[in-house]
């Protein structure tokens, strides 16, 4: 079962109670950049050197408890970090931040009845906070993983652009049994039937299989089902801004075909495949051991072309 644990650390792991971010008690000087809209939302805005009004790009990082760096409890790599260092020195501004659990859990407060739409709820609290600010000549969304339907959902009339960065294009249950599909066959088809009960029951579903319980036990159902809720073909397909979807032939968690799926729901969109990128943005090879590695190795470096592709929308 190796490999379920890997797709595990993707999913939203909410029943750490436990600071497990906690940097001690030592007082530090507070950063500049810093900059925390609401309770939940606490992140860090980068400002370009010599830009008097720059585009500003908000990030939105995947499933899990992620920082605002594109780390977990179970992998470090920095990519959204890394991204955001790449973007300042192209002249533009972003807004990245720790999502709502990681937030709950430095103050050791986790709350289970976190659900997907606080997630929504928190994007669309940081999109009115700079839509009010005049310092940024335009506002695109970046969603990666998770973070694509999120920003989706989060999109309105002063957006000028959104980015699918290893976004899904069918409903998240889909999407988590081909995952398992690929990872453990047989498991699959049990994992199908729960999600199935999950829909068509509105109690609890309490016959789960002990190697799926992180991910429908009966703790993890209502977050499971506020997520089931949306689908990103539908979502996409509503938006009125100028869309890119980006994904990688090297990303093993949402294939190249979840993509398509966006891209054929929003015609009109730019769709990029770009070799070598795996799902937290790295520039890998084919060598999968050594891929692997990427998820906890700040080394590996963000794809170049990921930038380019990401500098070229946001400037047209």
């Amino acid at each position: 079962m190796k490999k379920i644990i890997i797709l595990f650390a993707l999913l939203p792991l909410m029943g750490f109670s436990q600071n497990l971010f906690d940097k001690g008690n030592k007082e530090v000087e507070k950063d500049p950049t810093e900059l925390n809209i609401t309770e939940n939302v606490q992140g860090t805005l980068w400002l370009p050197d010599g830009e008097s009004n720059p585009p500003l790009v908000i990030m939105l990082t995947g499933s899990g408890p992620n920082d605002r760096d594109g780390n977990s409890v179970m992998t470090k790599n920095d990519s959204h970090k890394q991204l955001a260092l790449a973007l300042k020195k192209e002249g533009i501004a972003t807004y990245r931040y720790d999502k709502r659990v990681v937030t709950q859990m430095k103050k050791k407060k986790v709350d289970p009845n976190t659900s997907f739409d606080d997630f929504v709820t928190d994007a669309r609290d940081i999109v009115s906070y700079f839509e009010k600010n005049k310092r940024f000549s335009k506002i695109y969304i970046a969603g990666h993983s998770q973070g694509s339907l999120v920003g989706m959902l989060a999109i309105n009339k002063n957006i000028d652009g959104f980015i699918s960065l290893a976004g899904a294009g069918e409903v998240i249950d889909n999407v988590i049994v081909s995952q398992i599909a690929a990872q453990s066959p047989g498991l699959d088809t049990i994992a199908r039937t729960t999600f199935d009960k999950m829909r068509a029951q509105e109690e609890i579903v309490e016959d789960v299989n002990p190697y799926l319980m992180q991910l429908q036990g009966p703790q993890m159902q209502p977050f499971m089902e506020s997520w089931m809720a949306y689908d990103p073909a539908i979502e996409i397909a509503k938006l009125k801004t100028p869309v890119l979807i980006i994904n990688g032939d090297r990303d093993f968690q949402v294939s190249i075909e979840q993509a398509k799926i966006l891209h054929t729901a929003a015609p009109s969109s730019q769709l990029e495949i770009i070799e070598g990128l795996n799902h937290v943005l790295k520039k890998v090879g084919n060598d999968d051991i050594e891929a692997a590695k990427s998820y906890t190795d700040v080394n590996f470096p963000i794809h170049p072309v990921l930038i380019e592709k990401m500098v070229a929308f946001i400037k047209e």
